[in-house]
């Protein structure tokens, strides 16, 4: 019965009308949280002005998200392939709309980082039913190469609108405003959605299986949570303690998934060598260039003195090399290789991340404009290629779980490279030489630093922001080295990894 009505299915899968309207929807769920994502790095000198967070207190603003969405991806993805993909995703744009709304309006540190923690709960519900839903609406392989360069073509345009719009916003109203741009996104996402998506699930789920997803929150969570701790303060006994706990976390999720009769994640993906090698280009990745991104916003405003709107009009050019390496990566992948292409993007990524070391507080445009160009093509490539290799290695059944591994690898390298590269700016700012009787505060962040300065004497504020700017670039060279070296050390391991990879010309 199923091989008779299966390649029906294609067909109409193939020959759907309205699939390119459809995708418009799923384009704009991956703008909702690629906006969100940038905005807040423009936003962070804010927010420290006004909130008073601490150093640990900023780097929990930036990655608990990650943290949170991490440790939901997988489930979430399993559960999208079970209630319907469409459903999810419409819940979860309803939910990341309103949790926008609490995070402008949060009025404590500690208020700003449960309400990031509760949007990566509604962001894990996007992502992977995104990606899913490209799967089933787009079998023809060539149109769905395209559909997977437009989208991620649009989280890369969203890296773009986010400052640019935020920037604006930040200029004239208060920073919380920066967030509530997600809800005109929202609306016309559900609304859209309803009329247009298809829905899709695996027609044989299996129950869904809570005590696999506790073993996935809590191993995701206490793995990330103790790198970052061992990467601030050492390793101390929490840091171990959190270790032992995720790595027995995970591989108690990993046997488990290998007993049941319908896993929540099916291991066997990984041993297919594309789809575990893409995987792994996506981590570390995103690991190596996060820590950089999340505080290049703050270098291009409070160490070269850029307006809110400047600063993003500054990385557009990585937005720009993005959706224009994208729209043909499939092409390339095709005429040269999937390994060639992987690995020469995340090479590109590598080199201008090691132009960049040498930057300073005078710093030129031209350099930072290139090697962020660079950044932007390198990613177009390497991303839009793996995440097709992702999706063509499985059956459309499995659809979600495949593109929820895909995005938790990316957000993995996200709280990964923001615990790691951020810790190496913070450490080497928090040592800054400053004049007797500078407050505690300056040291804790380099928008700390600009506050406490308003109420120095003239000569001793002046001297204590050079010295932090100073610091803050050096840490910023330093992390920009160490991610050059994490991505020319990930393009060697994709040219091996993706060795006889191609992606599927039939159709």
């Amino acid at each position: 019965m199923t091989s008779t009505l299966q390649p029906v299915d294609q067909d109409e899968a193939v020959k759907r009308p309205g699939r390119w309207l459809a995708l418009s929807v799923l384009v704009l769920a991956v703008l909702l949280v690629a906006v969100d994502a940038t905005v807040l790095g423009l936003a962070t000198p804010f927010i420290s002005e006004d909130l008073k967070p601490s150093g640990t207190q900023l780097l929990w603003i930036g990655d608990v998200y990650s943290f949170v969405i991490a440790g939901l991806l997988v489930s979430m993805g399993s559960l999208g392939d079970r209630i319907g993909r469409k459903r999810i995703l419409l819940i979860g744009a309803t939910a990341f709309g309103a949790i926008s709304v609490l995070n402008a309006y949060a009025t404590t540190p500690e208020m700003m980082i449960a309400a990031r923690a509760l949007l990566g709960v509604a962001g894990a519900t996007l992502m992977p039913a995104t990606l899913a839903l490209i799967r089933h609406l787009f079998h023809d392989p060539r149109e769905r190469s395209l559909a997977v360069g437009i989208w991620g073509a649009a989280a890369s345009a969203g890296t773009a609108v986010g400052p640019i719009v935020g920037g604006f916003l930040l200029e004239h109203f208060w920073w919380g405003s920066a967030f509530l741009i997600n809800l005109p996104v929202m609306a016309v996402l559900v609304v859209v959605g309803i009329r247009t998506l298809p829905e899709s699930r695996n027609p044989n789920p299996g129950p869904w299986d809570l005590a696999s997803v506790t073993l996935s929150l809590v191993g995701m969570i206490a793995v990330v949570y103790a790198v970052k701790e061992a990467a601030t303060h050492g390793l101390t006994g929490t840091a171990a303690g959190a270790a032992l706990l995720g790595a027995a976390a995970l591989y108690g999720f990993v046997r488990r998934q290998l007993t049941l009769p319908v896993p929540l994640l099916d291991m066997r993906l990984f041993r297919n060598r594309g789809f575990s090698g893409a995987v792994l280009a996506d981590l570390l990745t995103v690991l190596g260039l996060s820590g950089l991104v999340f505080f290049l916003s703050q270098y291009l405003q409070l160490v070269q003195g850029r307006r809110p709107f400047e600063a993003g009009l500054a990385e557009l050019p990585a937005a720009i090399g993005a959706v224009a390496a994208g729209l043909i990566a499939g092409h390339a992948a095709r005429r040269f290789s999937v390994r060639a292409v992987v690995s020469g993007g995340l090479a590109a990524i590598g080199l201008a991340l090691a132009a960049l070391t040498v930057i300073d507080e005078s710093t030129g445009y031209p350099l930072l404009g290139a090697s962020l160009l660079a950044v932007g093509v390198g990613a177009g490539f390497s991303f839009t290629v793996t995440a097709d290799v992702i999706l063509s290695s499985v059956p459309k059944e499995e659809a979600g779980s495949a593109s929820a591994v895909s995005e938790t690898a990316y957000e993995l390298g996200a709280a990964l490279g923001i615990a790691v590269l951020g810790s190496i700016v913070t450490g080497v700012y928090r040592g800054f030489p400053s004049p007797p009787g500078t407050p505690a505060g300056a040291h804790e962040s380099l928008g700390g630093a600009v506050e406490v300065a308003s109420g120095m004497p003239a000569g001793a504020a002046q001297e204590m922001l050079t010295s932090a700017r100073e610091a803050f670039v050096d840490g910023l060279s330093l992390a920009a080295g160490a991610g050059a070296v994490v991505l020319l050390a990930t393009a060697g391991a994709a040219w091996v990894l993706l060795k006889g990879q191609k992606l599927d010309s039939s159709g």
